[in-house]
């Protein structure tokens, strides 16, 4: 259970998974043993359904157009002690149609949620044997996740 001064902030995250891999992003300007190996994901907006999120949050973060297959949990994880929050996590799993997961591509936000500078990452797809790398808990649901593809 939560601190009562934590803040809980809902996030959406999305495991995008093909032919058995794992769509991932590594940051371009930021050191991994800081960022570390990241799925799609992000703040759901006031109002705005989980589901939703997810499917806005890959499209922006990736450039890929998806949909929801299903919902496979919701856990929360205390960010302290970097920040006094604790992110309550909505994880789906998404399809996109024509994955090749041999692609390497640059994305990122020219305008973060969070301000501060423009982001830039490289995404790909690793194999799901290899997604134990997966950074701060967002591993969490994810043999669940490959269960059920």
């Amino acid at each position: 259970m939560p601190e009562a001064r934590s803040v809980v902030i809902e996030k959406a995250v999305c495991y995008v998974i093909a032919d058995q891999h794992l769509l991932v992003f590594t940051h371009d300007d930021v050191p991994l043993d800081i960022t570390g190996v990241q799925v799609p994901a992000g703040s759901i907006r006031p109002g705005e359904a989980a589901a939703d999120a997810a499917v806005r949050e890959l499209q922006e973060e990736t450039g890929l157009h998806g949909r929801v297959l299903r919902e496979v949990g919701i856990v929360d994880y205390d960010l302290a002690p970097m920040r006094d929050e604790i992110a309550r996590r909505h994880f789906f799993v998404l399809a996109v149609d024509h994955v090749d997961i041999e692609s390497v591509w640059s994305s990122g936000e020219s305008d973060p949620s969070t301000g501060g500078a423009a982001q830039a990452w490289t995404c790909r797809w690793i194999p799901l044997t290899q997604a134990h790398v997966l950074a701060g808990g967002l591993g969490a649901k994810l043999g669940e996740a490959a269960r059920s593809v």
